[in-house]
């Protein structure tokens, strides 16, 4: 399991960035400690990678939830 501070760190992305992917769905909560919110690291690294790809190609942040939903 991985926090927010810790994506913040290892992947080089804003606070802000990891809340925004959150609320419209590209990061999924996996687990609640008091208040942080956890996440599943393999998961967190596949789906980060799979967006930075297609917001690379273009595509707009609705669509790669769709793309994420399929996988």
């Amino acid at each position: 399991m991985i926090s927010i501070k810790e994506i913040v760190k290892k992947y080089n992305l804003p606070a802000s960035t990891v809340n925004h992917y959150t609320n419209v769905g590209l990061l999924n909560i996996a687990d609640r400690k008091k208040n942080t919110r956890l996440y599943d690291e393999a998961e967190v690294r596949n789906r980060l990678k799979r967006i930075s790809e297609l917001r690379c190609k273009g595509y707009p942040l609705h669509l790669i939830r769709k793309e994420l939903k399929e996988v």
